[in-house]
């Protein structure tokens, strides 16, 4: 049974009841009295947007359709005699991989989800590996012939491409081109997975700490 008091202080009546440990109205306050839990992960988030995931968001799908367009356009036009990037399918699976890392980026941008930079992280690593083989591939591309013109066999006779240097030199500069996105993809990988990594790390220590 509760116990209640009645005091009377200058013209104020304070009724004051105590309430037993195995009254269920004690349990009701004392969950009414705790304090909401910390959003810890939304703390954390916040600080993953500061290197503007939609921005680098941004930058990694413009370039994922390019590697892929000029992968369809290039796999068009060398079906006979492709070059090294095009037999190594790099400008498809780098270019998927971009939009995928692109679509998560921008994502989180909008959502506060820890879940999701972890996501953005493990792509981000991808995509630093992808770049890497993507710009050996075009250097490697750069410094071999045109593709059927390596033969050398003396009384074999070469393609007409083989002698017309335009072909080259516009084959050299689209693999030029592609190595410097690789580096712009590299870097932005790079800033997004630090940023993502800080924040990860920021929330396994306040779960810890809470």
């Amino acid at each position: 049974m509760a116990a209640t008091s009645v005091t009377d202080t200058g013209g104020v009546r304070i009724i004051t009841e105590v309430i037993p440990a195995t009254d269920p109205r004690a349990a009701q306050l004392v969950s009414g009295s705790r304090p909401p839990a910390p959003a810890a992960s939304s703390f954390q988030v916040r600080g993953f947007r500061r290197a503007q995931p939609k921005a680098l968001g941004t930058i990694h799908i413009f370039t994922g359709i390019i590697h892929v367009c000029f992968g369809i356009i290039l796999t068009a036009s060398e079906y006979r005699a492709p070059s090294l990037p095009v037999a190594s399918g790099v400008l498809f699976w780098l270019g998927l991989l971009l939009l995928v890392s692109g679509s998560l980026l921008v994502e989180s941008e909008k959502r506060e989800n820890i879940l999701l930079v972890k996501t953005c992280c493990i792509v981000n690593v991808g995509v630093i590996l992808s770049t890497l083989v993507a710009t050996l591939v075009h250097t490697t591309a750069i410094n071999r012939n045109i593709p059927s013109c390596e033969n050398n066999l003396p009384y074999q006779l070469k393609p007409e491409w083989c002698f017309n240097a335009e072909n080259k030199i516009l084959s050299n500069g689209l693999d030029s081109m592609f190595v410097i996105f690789c580096l712009l993809e590299f870097c932005t990988a790079v800033a997004a997975l630090a940023f993502g990594y800080y924040a990860v790390k920021q929330h396994n220590y306040t779960r810890m700490v809470l």
